[in-house]
Protein backbone atom coordinates (compact mmCIF):
# COMPACT_ATOMS: atom_id res chain seq x y z
CA UNK A 1 0.00 0.00 0.00
CA UNK A 2 1.11 3.37 -0.78
CA UNK A 3 0.12 6.82 0.95
CA UNK A 4 -0.49 9.27 -1.77
CA UNK A 5 -2.17 13.00 -2.04
CA UNK A 6 -3.94 11.73 -5.15
CA UNK A 7 -4.39 7.79 -5.81
CA UNK A 8 -5.72 6.61 -9.02
CA UNK A 9 -7.15 3.58 -7.48
CA UNK A 10 -8.95 2.68 -4.29
CA UNK A 11 -8.42 -0.16 -2.14
CA UNK A 12 -10.31 -3.24 -3.25
CA UNK A 13 -13.36 -2.92 -1.11
CA UNK A 14 -13.97 0.33 -2.77
CA UNK A 15 -14.08 -2.20 -5.91
CA UNK A 16 -16.39 -5.19 -4.24
CA UNK A 17 -18.96 -1.69 -3.34
CA UNK A 18 -18.92 -0.36 -6.94
CA UNK A 19 -20.35 -4.08 -7.83
CA UNK A 20 -23.04 -4.35 -4.47
CA UNK A 21 -24.09 -0.98 -5.49
CA UNK A 22 -24.61 -1.45 -9.44
CA UNK A 23 -27.32 -4.63 -8.44
CA UNK A 24 -30.19 -4.81 -6.46
CA UNK A 25 -31.25 -6.93 -3.76
CA UNK A 26 -27.77 -7.62 -2.72
CA UNK A 27 -25.89 -6.28 0.21
CA UNK A 28 -22.70 -5.87 1.63
CA UNK A 29 -21.75 -6.25 5.31
CA UNK A 30 -18.17 -4.36 5.59
CA UNK A 31 -16.07 -5.28 8.63
CA UNK A 32 -14.09 -1.65 9.12
CA UNK A 33 -13.34 1.11 11.55
CA UNK A 34 -15.78 3.76 11.50
CA UNK A 35 -13.36 6.38 9.36
CA UNK A 36 -13.75 3.91 6.57
CA UNK A 37 -17.82 5.03 6.02
CA UNK A 38 -16.34 7.91 3.54
CA UNK A 39 -16.67 5.75 0.48
CA UNK A 40 -20.21 6.22 0.39
CA UNK A 41 -19.55 9.99 -0.72
CA UNK A 42 -18.06 8.34 -3.42
CA UNK A 43 -21.31 7.24 -5.01
CA UNK A 44 -24.00 10.17 -3.27
CA UNK A 45 -21.71 13.13 -3.77
CA UNK A 46 -19.61 12.04 -7.70
CA UNK A 47 -21.68 9.97 -9.24
CA UNK A 48 -24.78 11.63 -7.81
CA UNK A 49 -26.81 8.51 -7.06
CA UNK A 50 -29.83 9.36 -4.89
CA UNK A 51 -29.51 6.81 -2.76
CA UNK A 52 -26.90 5.45 -0.06
CA UNK A 53 -24.75 2.09 -1.41
CA UNK A 54 -26.40 -1.38 -0.20
CA UNK A 55 -23.63 -1.08 2.46
CA UNK A 56 -23.58 -1.92 6.27
CA UNK A 57 -20.62 -0.96 8.64
CA UNK A 58 -19.61 -2.68 11.67
CA UNK A 59 -17.65 0.49 12.44
CA UNK A 60 -15.59 -0.94 15.50
CA UNK A 61 -13.42 1.65 17.65
CA UNK A 62 -10.51 1.48 19.35
CA UNK A 63 -11.75 0.02 22.16
CA UNK A 64 -13.51 -2.63 20.40
CA UNK A 65 -10.15 -4.13 19.91
CA UNK A 66 -9.82 -5.49 23.07
CA UNK A 67 -13.16 -7.34 22.86
CA UNK A 68 -15.09 -9.13 20.58
CA UNK A 69 -15.06 -7.99 17.03
CA UNK A 70 -16.38 -10.87 15.86
CA UNK A 71 -19.28 -10.98 17.72
CA UNK A 72 -19.65 -7.43 16.21
CA UNK A 73 -19.82 -8.34 12.64
CA UNK A 74 -22.00 -11.52 13.57
CA UNK A 75 -24.38 -8.86 14.93
CA UNK A 76 -23.87 -6.15 12.01
CA UNK A 77 -24.55 -9.44 9.56
CA UNK A 78 -28.02 -10.74 11.32
CA UNK A 79 -28.90 -6.89 11.57
CA UNK A 80 -28.28 -6.40 7.90
CA UNK A 81 -30.40 -9.02 7.19
CA UNK A 82 -32.99 -8.83 9.38
CA UNK A 83 -33.57 -5.13 8.20
CA UNK A 84 -32.95 -5.29 3.94
CA UNK A 85 -33.49 -9.04 3.28
CA UNK A 86 -31.46 -9.12 0.85
CA UNK A 87 -31.67 -12.01 -1.71
CA UNK A 88 -27.53 -12.72 -1.62
CA UNK A 89 -25.05 -10.84 1.16
CA UNK A 90 -20.94 -10.02 0.59
CA UNK A 91 -19.09 -9.69 3.32
CA UNK A 92 -15.86 -8.76 3.52
CA UNK A 93 -13.26 -6.24 5.20
CA UNK A 94 -11.62 -3.17 4.50
CA UNK A 95 -7.56 -2.48 4.91
CA UNK A 96 -8.03 -1.79 8.15
CA UNK A 97 -10.09 -4.57 9.47
CA UNK A 98 -8.25 -6.60 7.38
CA UNK A 99 -5.31 -6.51 9.99
CA UNK A 100 -7.32 -8.32 12.58
CA UNK A 101 -8.16 -11.33 11.15
CA UNK A 102 -11.66 -12.00 12.13
CA UNK A 103 -12.62 -14.07 9.10
CA UNK A 104 -15.61 -12.02 8.16
CA UNK A 105 -16.85 -14.36 5.73
CA UNK A 106 -16.40 -17.41 7.87
CA UNK A 107 -18.03 -16.09 10.43
CA UNK A 108 -21.33 -14.87 8.68
CA UNK A 109 -21.64 -18.28 6.76
CA UNK A 110 -21.55 -19.92 10.26
CA UNK A 111 -24.87 -17.97 10.99
CA UNK A 112 -27.04 -20.12 8.29
CA UNK A 113 -28.47 -17.48 7.00
CA UNK A 114 -31.56 -18.45 4.41
CA UNK A 115 -29.91 -16.84 1.75
CA UNK A 116 -26.34 -17.21 0.11
CA UNK A 117 -23.01 -15.53 1.64
CA UNK A 118 -20.43 -14.59 -0.31
CA UNK A 119 -17.15 -14.15 1.42
CA UNK A 120 -15.22 -11.72 -0.38
CA UNK A 121 -10.98 -12.33 0.30
CA UNK A 122 -9.35 -9.16 -1.10
CA UNK A 123 -5.81 -8.43 0.09
CA UNK A 124 -6.00 -4.84 0.52
CA UNK A 125 -2.11 -4.70 0.78
CA UNK A 126 -1.44 -6.36 -2.62
CA UNK A 127 -4.49 -5.39 -5.16
CA UNK A 128 -6.50 -2.18 -5.59
CA UNK A 129 -10.03 -1.09 -6.92
CA UNK A 130 -10.20 -2.40 -10.15
CA UNK A 131 -9.19 -6.04 -9.13
CA UNK A 132 -11.31 -6.11 -6.52
CA UNK A 133 -13.99 -5.22 -8.32
CA UNK A 134 -13.33 -7.87 -11.54
CA UNK A 135 -12.70 -10.88 -8.25
CA UNK A 136 -16.05 -9.62 -6.28
CA UNK A 137 -18.05 -10.06 -9.62
CA UNK A 138 -16.26 -13.56 -10.14
CA UNK A 139 -17.15 -14.61 -6.80
CA UNK A 140 -21.13 -13.43 -7.38
CA UNK A 141 -21.08 -15.24 -10.70
CA UNK A 142 -19.02 -18.25 -9.77
CA UNK A 143 -22.01 -18.64 -6.54
CA UNK A 144 -24.93 -17.62 -8.40
CA UNK A 145 -24.38 -18.80 -11.34
CA UNK A 146 -26.63 -21.73 -12.11
CA UNK A 147 -25.08 -25.27 -13.07
CA UNK A 148 -26.03 -26.95 -15.45
CA UNK A 149 -25.23 -31.25 -15.41
CA UNK A 150 -22.00 -31.92 -14.84
CA UNK A 151 -20.83 -28.61 -15.94
CA UNK A 152 -21.80 -29.30 -19.92
CA UNK A 153 -21.97 -26.72 -22.09
CA UNK A 154 -25.75 -25.69 -23.03
CA UNK A 155 -27.69 -27.25 -25.40
CA UNK A 156 -27.98 -25.43 -28.32
CA UNK A 157 -30.83 -23.08 -29.41
CA UNK A 158 -33.37 -24.28 -31.38
CA UNK A 159 -33.98 -23.25 -34.89
CA UNK A 160 -35.41 -20.34 -35.53
CA UNK A 161 -34.80 -19.18 -31.92
CA UNK A 162 -33.60 -15.26 -31.91
CA UNK A 163 -29.91 -15.17 -30.60
CA UNK A 164 -29.41 -14.39 -26.83
CA UNK A 165 -26.38 -12.72 -24.93
CA UNK A 166 -25.43 -11.06 -22.29
CA UNK A 167 -24.05 -7.80 -21.44
CA UNK A 168 -21.02 -7.65 -18.82
CA UNK A 169 -19.28 -5.43 -16.91
CA UNK A 170 -20.92 -2.05 -16.06
CA UNK A 171 -20.99 -1.23 -12.70
CA UNK A 172 -21.31 1.80 -10.27
CA UNK A 173 -19.27 4.71 -10.41
CA UNK A 174 -17.62 3.39 -14.14
CA UNK A 175 -16.90 5.87 -16.75
CA UNK A 176 -20.11 6.40 -18.42
CA UNK A 177 -20.64 3.25 -18.19
CA UNK A 178 -24.47 4.10 -17.54
CA UNK A 179 -24.45 6.01 -21.21
CA UNK A 180 -22.39 2.92 -22.66
CA UNK A 181 -24.45 0.74 -21.91
CA UNK A 182 -27.68 2.37 -23.36
CA UNK A 183 -25.50 2.95 -26.85
CA UNK A 184 -24.46 -1.10 -27.06
CA UNK A 185 -27.93 -2.34 -26.05
CA UNK A 186 -29.50 -0.04 -29.07
CA UNK A 187 -26.65 -2.04 -31.39
CA UNK A 188 -27.29 -5.13 -29.98
CA UNK A 189 -31.24 -5.18 -30.16
CA UNK A 190 -30.69 -3.54 -34.08
CA UNK A 191 -29.35 -6.99 -34.97
CA UNK A 192 -32.23 -8.65 -33.90
CA UNK A 193 -29.95 -10.29 -30.87
CA UNK A 194 -32.19 -10.99 -27.14
CA UNK A 195 -30.42 -9.50 -24.16
CA UNK A 196 -30.97 -12.01 -21.41
CA UNK A 197 -28.83 -10.47 -18.57
CA UNK A 198 -27.26 -6.96 -17.88
CA UNK A 199 -24.50 -7.74 -15.01
CA UNK A 200 -23.99 -6.46 -12.76
CA UNK A 201 -25.51 -3.32 -13.75
CA UNK A 202 -29.33 -3.24 -12.29
CA UNK A 203 -29.12 -6.97 -11.93
CA UNK A 204 -30.57 -9.23 -8.56
CA UNK A 205 -28.98 -12.71 -7.67
CA UNK A 206 -32.29 -14.18 -9.82
CA UNK A 207 -30.70 -12.59 -12.62
CA UNK A 208 -27.52 -13.90 -12.35
CA UNK A 209 -28.38 -17.19 -11.91
CA UNK A 210 -29.51 -17.20 -15.91
CA UNK A 211 -26.08 -15.76 -16.81
CA UNK A 212 -26.18 -19.70 -18.84
CA UNK A 213 -28.75 -19.56 -20.72
CA UNK A 214 -27.23 -17.16 -23.28
CA UNK A 215 -25.26 -18.40 -26.28
CA UNK A 216 -22.96 -15.99 -25.35
CA UNK A 217 -21.38 -12.68 -23.52
CA UNK A 218 -20.51 -9.50 -24.85
CA UNK A 219 -17.67 -7.80 -22.66
CA UNK A 220 -17.84 -4.25 -22.01
CA UNK A 221 -15.22 -3.52 -19.83
CA UNK A 222 -12.62 -6.09 -19.57
CA UNK A 223 -10.91 -4.59 -16.39
CA UNK A 224 -14.21 -5.68 -14.71
CA UNK A 225 -16.01 -8.86 -16.52
CA UNK A 226 -13.24 -10.60 -18.20
CA UNK A 227 -12.50 -12.91 -15.27
CA UNK A 228 -15.84 -13.74 -15.01
CA UNK A 229 -16.40 -14.44 -18.41
CA UNK A 230 -13.72 -16.81 -19.00
CA UNK A 231 -15.04 -18.74 -16.41
CA UNK A 232 -18.72 -18.83 -17.80
CA UNK A 233 -16.72 -20.06 -20.67
CA UNK A 234 -14.88 -22.72 -19.60
CA UNK A 235 -18.11 -23.93 -17.19
CA UNK A 236 -21.42 -23.12 -20.29
CA UNK A 237 -19.11 -23.15 -23.28
CA UNK A 238 -20.59 -19.68 -23.92
CA UNK A 239 -17.88 -17.60 -26.25
CA UNK A 240 -17.11 -13.94 -25.46
CA UNK A 241 -16.37 -10.55 -27.39
CA UNK A 242 -13.04 -9.42 -27.69
CA UNK A 243 -13.38 -5.83 -29.21
CA UNK A 244 -14.65 -2.63 -26.96
CA UNK A 245 -16.48 -0.15 -28.96
CA UNK A 246 -14.97 2.90 -28.96
CA UNK A 247 -14.29 5.18 -32.04
CA UNK A 248 -16.47 3.97 -35.76
CA UNK A 249 -13.70 1.59 -36.72
CA UNK A 250 -13.98 -0.68 -33.21
CA UNK A 251 -17.44 0.47 -33.61
CA UNK A 252 -17.99 -1.14 -36.97
CA UNK A 253 -15.56 -4.46 -36.13
CA UNK A 254 -17.42 -4.83 -32.47
CA UNK A 255 -21.02 -5.62 -34.77
CA UNK A 256 -19.48 -7.46 -36.93
CA UNK A 257 -17.99 -9.88 -34.33
CA UNK A 258 -20.98 -9.69 -32.26
CA UNK A 259 -23.66 -10.74 -35.42
CA UNK A 260 -20.54 -13.68 -36.38
CA UNK A 261 -20.96 -15.04 -32.71
CA UNK A 262 -24.94 -14.76 -33.07
CA UNK A 263 -24.74 -16.20 -36.49
CA UNK A 264 -27.14 -12.69 -37.91
CA UNK A 265 -26.17 -10.77 -40.78
CA UNK A 266 -24.64 -7.03 -39.99
CA UNK A 267 -24.60 -5.49 -43.33
CA UNK A 268 -27.88 -4.19 -43.03
CA UNK A 269 -26.83 -2.30 -39.59
CA UNK A 270 -23.88 -1.38 -40.36
CA UNK A 271 -25.09 -0.10 -43.63
CA UNK A 272 -27.56 2.31 -41.98
CA UNK A 273 -24.90 3.58 -39.30
CA UNK A 274 -23.91 6.67 -38.92
CA UNK A 275 -21.23 9.15 -36.68
CA UNK A 276 -20.09 12.75 -37.88
CA UNK A 277 -16.81 12.17 -36.52
CA UNK A 278 -15.39 10.67 -39.65
CA UNK A 279 -16.43 13.89 -42.35
CA UNK A 280 -15.41 16.32 -39.00
CA UNK A 281 -12.26 15.02 -38.82
CA UNK A 282 -12.11 15.70 -42.45
CA UNK A 283 -13.57 19.07 -42.76
CA UNK A 284 -11.49 22.25 -43.23
CA UNK A 285 -11.76 23.71 -39.50
CA UNK A 286 -10.54 20.66 -38.22
CA UNK A 287 -7.35 20.03 -40.43
CA UNK A 288 -5.09 22.27 -38.37
CA UNK A 289 -5.44 19.00 -35.92
CA UNK A 290 -3.80 16.80 -37.84
CA UNK A 291 -0.43 15.57 -36.29
CA UNK A 292 -0.97 17.03 -32.99
CA UNK A 293 0.89 15.42 -30.23
CA UNK A 294 -0.91 13.83 -27.74
CA UNK A 295 -0.33 12.30 -24.15
CA UNK A 296 -2.47 9.52 -23.44
CA UNK A 297 -3.19 7.93 -20.10
CA UNK A 298 -5.86 5.57 -17.86
CA UNK A 299 -7.49 2.51 -17.44
CA UNK A 300 -5.98 -0.20 -20.30
CA UNK A 301 -9.32 -0.74 -21.83
CA UNK A 302 -9.63 3.62 -22.67
CA UNK A 303 -5.94 4.26 -23.22
CA UNK A 304 -5.90 1.58 -26.18
CA UNK A 305 -8.72 2.39 -27.77
CA UNK A 306 -8.19 6.44 -27.15
CA UNK A 307 -4.75 5.48 -28.67
CA UNK A 308 -6.28 4.25 -31.98
CA UNK A 309 -8.79 6.67 -32.16
CA UNK A 310 -6.52 9.25 -31.99
CA UNK A 311 -4.35 7.93 -34.67
CA UNK A 312 -6.61 6.15 -37.57
CA UNK A 313 -9.50 8.73 -36.53
CA UNK A 314 -8.57 11.88 -35.98
CA UNK A 315 -4.71 11.90 -37.56
CA UNK A 316 -2.83 13.16 -34.33
CA UNK A 317 0.72 11.85 -33.23
CA UNK A 318 0.59 9.19 -30.21
CA UNK A 319 4.09 10.74 -27.86
CA UNK A 320 3.07 8.76 -24.79
CA UNK A 321 0.71 6.02 -23.43
CA UNK A 322 0.32 4.82 -20.43
CA UNK A 323 -1.91 3.20 -17.21
CA UNK A 324 -1.89 2.40 -13.81
CA UNK A 325 -3.78 -0.98 -14.08
CA UNK A 326 -0.35 -3.22 -13.79
CA UNK A 327 -2.57 -6.29 -14.48
CA UNK A 328 -2.76 -4.77 -17.95
CA UNK A 329 0.07 -3.86 -18.42
CA UNK A 330 0.86 -6.53 -20.77
CA UNK A 331 -2.01 -4.72 -23.73
CA UNK A 332 -0.25 -1.44 -23.03
CA UNK A 333 3.21 -2.57 -23.85
CA UNK A 334 1.67 -4.12 -27.23
CA UNK A 335 -0.01 -0.89 -27.70
CA UNK A 336 2.87 1.52 -27.36
CA UNK A 337 5.08 -1.03 -29.27
CA UNK A 338 2.77 0.20 -32.44
CA UNK A 339 3.21 3.75 -31.93
CA UNK A 340 6.55 3.39 -31.47
CA UNK A 341 7.02 5.14 -27.70
CA UNK A 342 7.90 3.94 -24.40
CA UNK A 343 4.89 2.88 -22.00
CA UNK A 344 3.98 4.45 -18.83
CA UNK A 345 3.15 2.24 -16.25
CA UNK A 346 2.63 3.68 -13.12
CA UNK A 347 0.31 4.56 -10.03
CA UNK A 348 2.45 7.15 -8.65
CA UNK A 349 0.82 10.34 -10.53
CA UNK A 350 3.86 12.14 -10.02
CA UNK A 351 5.76 9.80 -12.48
CA UNK A 352 2.85 10.66 -15.08
CA UNK A 353 3.24 14.45 -14.46
CA UNK A 354 7.17 13.96 -15.05
CA UNK A 355 6.52 12.13 -18.36
CA UNK A 356 3.89 14.81 -19.65
CA UNK A 357 6.38 17.86 -19.04
CA UNK A 358 9.11 16.39 -20.48
CA UNK A 359 6.73 15.22 -23.98
CA UNK A 360 5.06 18.28 -24.43
CA UNK A 361 2.31 17.20 -25.58
CA UNK A 362 -0.14 19.11 -27.31
CA UNK A 363 -3.42 17.64 -25.95
CA UNK A 364 -3.58 15.26 -22.66
CA UNK A 365 -6.39 12.63 -22.45
CA UNK A 366 -6.63 10.95 -19.28
CA UNK A 367 -8.31 10.69 -15.65
CA UNK A 368 -8.82 13.24 -13.13
CA UNK A 369 -5.65 13.25 -12.09
CA UNK A 370 -4.08 14.38 -15.60
CA UNK A 371 -6.69 16.64 -15.63
CA UNK A 372 -4.90 18.45 -12.77
CA UNK A 373 -1.62 18.04 -14.60
CA UNK A 374 -2.49 19.69 -17.72
CA UNK A 375 -3.98 22.91 -16.12
CA UNK A 376 -0.60 23.53 -14.15
CA UNK A 377 1.35 23.08 -17.55
CA UNK A 378 -1.10 25.15 -19.80
CA UNK A 379 -1.76 21.73 -21.66
CA UNK A 380 -5.38 20.99 -22.93
CA UNK A 381 -6.81 18.01 -21.69
CA UNK A 382 -10.15 15.47 -21.73
CA UNK A 383 -11.00 13.26 -19.48
CA UNK A 384 -11.10 9.40 -21.02
CA UNK A 385 -11.21 7.14 -17.89
CA UNK A 386 -12.11 6.82 -14.44
CA UNK A 387 -11.24 8.14 -11.80
CA UNK A 388 -13.09 11.08 -12.50
CA UNK A 389 -15.18 13.38 -10.73
CA UNK A 390 -18.32 15.18 -10.54
CA UNK A 391 -18.65 16.30 -13.97
CA UNK A 392 -17.97 13.42 -16.14
CA UNK A 393 -21.10 11.87 -14.45
CA UNK A 394 -23.33 14.37 -16.51
CA UNK A 395 -27.18 14.63 -17.18
CA UNK A 396 -26.88 14.38 -20.71
CA UNK A 397 -26.33 11.48 -22.97
CA UNK A 398 -22.91 11.18 -23.63
CA UNK A 399 -21.70 7.98 -24.41
CA UNK A 400 -18.05 6.84 -24.89
CA UNK A 401 -19.13 3.65 -27.04
CA UNK A 402 -20.59 3.43 -30.01
CA UNK A 403 -21.56 5.30 -33.34
CA UNK A 404 -22.42 8.28 -30.87
CA UNK A 405 -19.98 7.95 -28.67
CA UNK A 406 -17.32 8.90 -31.44
CA UNK A 407 -19.22 11.74 -31.98
CA UNK A 408 -18.52 12.49 -28.35
CA UNK A 409 -15.54 11.68 -28.41
CA UNK A 410 -14.67 14.12 -31.22
CA UNK A 411 -16.54 17.34 -29.60
CA UNK A 412 -14.67 16.35 -26.19
CA UNK A 413 -11.48 15.53 -27.65
CA UNK A 414 -11.20 18.57 -30.20
CA UNK A 415 -13.16 21.53 -28.31
CA UNK A 416 -9.76 21.77 -25.65
CA UNK A 417 -7.90 22.24 -28.58
CA UNK A 418 -10.62 25.21 -30.12
CA UNK A 419 -10.75 26.77 -26.88
CA UNK A 420 -7.02 27.22 -26.49
CA UNK A 421 -6.98 29.08 -29.74
CA UNK A 422 -9.54 31.34 -28.47
CA UNK A 423 -7.69 31.57 -25.01
CA UNK A 424 -4.44 32.90 -27.61
CA UNK A 425 -6.61 35.16 -29.62
CA UNK A 426 -7.97 36.80 -26.42
CA UNK A 427 -4.22 37.13 -25.52
CA UNK A 428 -3.22 38.70 -28.66
CA UNK A 429 -6.05 41.82 -27.82
CA UNK A 430 -5.54 41.64 -24.14
CA UNK A 431 -4.03 44.94 -24.52
CA UNK A 432 -7.06 46.55 -26.47
CA UNK A 433 -9.59 48.78 -24.51
CA UNK A 434 -12.33 46.21 -25.82
CA UNK A 435 -10.91 43.23 -24.44
CA UNK A 436 -9.58 44.50 -21.09
CA UNK A 437 -10.41 43.11 -17.71
CA UNK A 438 -11.68 46.67 -16.33
CA UNK A 439 -13.63 47.35 -19.96
CA UNK A 440 -17.59 47.67 -19.19
CA UNK A 441 -19.07 44.43 -19.56
CA UNK A 442 -22.01 43.55 -21.88
CA UNK A 443 -23.50 42.39 -19.29
CA UNK A 444 -23.95 45.69 -17.29
CA UNK A 445 -21.45 44.35 -14.62
CA UNK A 446 -18.33 46.95 -13.77
CA UNK A 447 -16.03 44.92 -13.02
CA UNK A 448 -13.35 45.79 -10.77
CA UNK A 449 -10.23 47.02 -12.20
CA UNK A 450 -6.84 44.91 -11.68
CA UNK A 451 -4.35 45.92 -9.34
CA UNK A 452 -1.09 47.55 -10.22
CA UNK A 453 0.61 44.19 -9.08
CA UNK A 454 -1.26 42.52 -11.64
CA UNK A 455 -0.71 44.88 -14.44
CA UNK A 456 2.29 45.13 -14.07
CA UNK A 457 2.98 41.26 -13.72
CA UNK A 458 4.98 39.95 -16.63
CA UNK A 459 5.35 36.43 -17.93
CA UNK A 460 7.63 34.57 -16.50
CA UNK A 461 10.86 32.85 -17.85
CA UNK A 462 11.26 29.22 -18.09
CA UNK A 463 14.72 28.88 -16.65
CA UNK A 464 15.79 25.56 -18.28
CA UNK A 465 14.10 23.76 -21.31
CA UNK A 466 16.32 20.87 -21.81
CA UNK A 467 19.90 19.53 -21.30
CA UNK A 468 22.78 22.56 -21.69
CA UNK A 469 19.71 24.73 -23.06
CA UNK A 470 18.28 27.89 -21.58
CA UNK A 471 16.00 30.29 -22.87
CA UNK A 472 16.57 34.50 -22.02
CA UNK A 473 13.58 36.63 -21.04
CA UNK A 474 13.17 38.10 -23.60
CA UNK A 475 12.80 35.23 -25.76
CA UNK A 476 10.87 33.27 -23.60
CA UNK A 477 8.22 36.31 -23.91
CA UNK A 478 8.58 36.32 -27.99
CA UNK A 479 7.19 32.68 -27.62
CA UNK A 480 4.61 33.32 -25.59
CA UNK A 481 2.62 35.63 -28.60
CA UNK A 482 2.74 32.76 -31.16
CA UNK A 483 -0.23 31.07 -31.50
CA UNK A 484 -1.01 28.30 -29.01
CA UNK A 485 -1.46 25.61 -31.54
CA UNK A 486 1.76 25.94 -33.06
CA UNK A 487 3.68 26.78 -29.91
CA UNK A 488 4.80 23.58 -29.04
CA UNK A 489 6.43 23.43 -32.55
CA UNK A 490 7.90 26.19 -32.69
CA UNK A 491 9.81 25.57 -29.32
CA UNK A 492 11.00 22.35 -30.50
CA UNK A 493 12.55 23.61 -33.80
CA UNK A 494 14.00 26.58 -31.92
CA UNK A 495 15.85 24.47 -29.86
CA UNK A 496 17.00 22.15 -32.11
CA UNK A 497 18.36 24.67 -34.27
CA UNK A 498 20.30 26.22 -31.22
CA UNK A 499 21.83 22.38 -30.58
CA UNK A 500 22.99 22.36 -33.90
CA UNK A 501 24.92 25.62 -33.55
CA UNK A 502 26.14 25.18 -30.08
CA UNK A 503 24.21 27.52 -28.84
CA UNK A 504 23.62 27.50 -25.04
CA UNK A 505 21.29 30.28 -24.34
CA UNK A 506 18.14 30.66 -27.02
CA UNK A 507 18.10 34.77 -27.24
CA UNK A 508 15.47 36.64 -29.21
CA UNK A 509 17.75 36.42 -32.42
CA UNK A 510 18.22 32.95 -32.08
CA UNK A 511 14.51 32.27 -32.15
CA UNK A 512 14.35 34.76 -35.15
CA UNK A 513 16.95 32.70 -36.68
CA UNK A 514 15.58 29.72 -36.65
CA UNK A 515 12.17 31.16 -37.45
CA UNK A 516 14.24 32.32 -40.87
CA UNK A 517 15.76 28.94 -41.31
CA UNK A 518 12.43 27.07 -40.81
CA UNK A 519 10.44 29.06 -42.71
CA UNK A 520 12.79 28.65 -46.32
Amino acid sequence: MQLSVWTYEGPPHIGAMRIATAMRDVHYVLHAPQGDTYADLLFTMIERRDRRPPVTYTTFQARDLGGDTADLLQSAVRAAYDRFQPQAMLVGASCTAELIQDDPGGLAQALKLPIPVIPLELPAYQRKENWGASETFYRIVRALAASSANGSPRRPREAGARPVCNLLGPTALGFRHRDDLAEVTRQVVELGIEINVVAPWNATPADLARLPQADFNIVLYPEIAATAAQWLQRQFGQPSTRTIPIGVTATREFIAEVAALAGVDASPVLARSESRLPWYSRSVDSTYLTGKRVFIFGDATHAVAAARVATQELGFEVVGLGTYAREFAREIREAAAIYGVEPVITDDYLEVEARVSELRPELVLGTQMERHIAKRLGIPCAVISAPCHVQDFPARYSPQMGFEGANVLFDTWVHPLMMGLEEHLLGMFREDHEFADHAPSHLGAAPARPSEAVRSAEPAAVAVSSAALSWATDAERELTKIPFFVRGKARRNTERFARERNVNLITLETLYDAKAHFGR
